[in-house]
């Protein structure tokens, strides 16, 4: 028989803790070796840690939502050559006692659709199964209750039938804080500019074909308003700071943060460190890369730390513009719309036709305490005439 202290990993330079979260498995439970034991969390990252070893969690060292250090003990494991394996299929200890009292054959255990974590049968689960077993009867509940942490506090709030309660999920909590967070610090404005980017659709048109048979990967054009960005962020420095009391704080570093949609729905934001540093071939590659992995869920939490500046692609979602709010500590975001075909008036030197164009809108939310609308407005304009000046004969491949 041995001990096994399981450590909180290393999760980046900069990542001194993390949160538990939920514990996967219950003191006493038999776990096998990557069985994952535990979901934890550092900001917008969730992680899960794995059972490097055969054994019986013995003790849980950290309670859900307490904070551990990185390389600090979270669990004890006891090890030993020869273990039962137990059930097919994960049963809490409460649970399986309560079987027991209740005399519930295996088979019929197996049977119980569980809503629990993963379809596990919970406490109610069972409950509820041998009440209906004892007198075939259900109960729908017309109230729930909501507790807060002072339980004078709770509120009653009737269910109707036609209704459904979910509670939000932990990003969604910290979404809705750090929404009204920002709104409450930066006094937002947002100014519009239209952008002309028949010359980026002419080359992407182009290339993307060649583009993808060479790398496997698509060419999307988030790449070249990146690029645009950072050269607007160089002419214009004081886009890029932070507000701390009364003091501004001039970044050095210029990190573009791009906001990106989940298939869940909720929204994370990996960080491209020291984009200005990047030809756009390595952009389009760092992009695919951090997007591909933080809509599986497989960023660093490092990954989405330090931004300066942030970019939405609203477009995404069919809409032409919008009003972002911005990522604090920050003091700006843009949001890119649909790319449309529009008629526009062309001047030429002999004289002005209308034209096919291809055209976007710039939404660009700036705190207002910081940046006036020169600057602000001025940044906007100046992204749109990088788009519109863009070569479209770039080469990439």
């Amino acid at each position: 028989m041995a001990k096994y202290n399981l450590t909180l990993p290393s999760m980046g330079e900069s990542i001194a803790e993390a949160t538990i979260i939920r514990w996967l498995k219950n003191e006493g439970d038999y776990v096998k070796k990557e069985d994952i034991l535990v979901e934890i969390a550092t900001d917008k990252i969730d992680t899960e840690i794995s059972s490097p070893v055969n054994g019986i969690l013995k003790k849980k060292l950290f309670s859900s939502n307490e904070v551990a250090k990185v390389g600090s003990s979270i669990a004890i494991i006891e090890t030993e050559n020869q273990l039962s394996k137990g059930y097919k299929r994960f049963y809490s200890p409460l649970v399986r006692t309560i079987a027991h009292k209740e005399g519930l054959s295996l088979s019929e255990l197996e049977s119980i659709v569980g809503t629990g974590y993963k379809n596990r049968v919970s406490k109610k689960d069972i409950i509820e199964y041998i009440h209906l077993k004892k007198c075939n009867k259900i109960i729908y509940p017309n109230y729930v209750t909501f507790s807060k942490k002072n339980k004078k506090d709770s509120i009653l709030y009737h269910k109707a039938e036609e209704e459904e309660i979910v509670e939000m999920d932990r990003i969604r909590k910290i979404t809705a804080s750090n929404m009204i967070k920002s709104k409450n610090i930066s006094a937002h404005v947002t100014s519009f500019v239209e952008a002309d980017v028949t010359n980026i659709v002419k080359w992407r048109d182009k290339i993307k074909d060649i583009f993808q048979k060479k790398t496997g990967k698509k060419l999307t054009l988030m790449s070249v308003f990146v690029e645009c960005v950072v050269k607007a962020i160089k002419d214009h420095p004081l886009i890029n700071i932070s507000v701390h009391g009364t003091n501004i704080i001039k970044k050095r570093n210029i990190h573009i943060g791009l906001a990106t949609a989940l298939p869940n729905g909720n929204l994370i934001v990996p960080v491209i460190k020291n984009a200005d540093s990047y030809s756009l071939g390595s952009l389009i590659k760092i992009i695919n890369d951090l997007i591909k992995r933080a809509r599986s869920n497989q960023l660093k939490p490092d990954e989405t730390k330090g931004g300066t500046y942030t970019i939405s692609n609203i477009g995404s979602f069919g809409n032409l513009f919008g009003t972002p709010i911005i990522h604090q500590p920050q003091v700006a975001i843009m949001a890119i719309g649909l790319i449309q075909k529009k008629l526009s008036i062309i001047e030429s030197p002999e004289g002005d036709f209308i034209g096919i164009r291809h055209k976007v809108y710039l939404s660009h939310s700036y705190d207002h305490r910081v940046i006036d609308g020169v600057l602000g407005g001025g940044f906007a304009k100046k992204v749109a005439l990088y788009l519109e000046k863009f070569n479209c004969y770039t080469k990439i491949i």
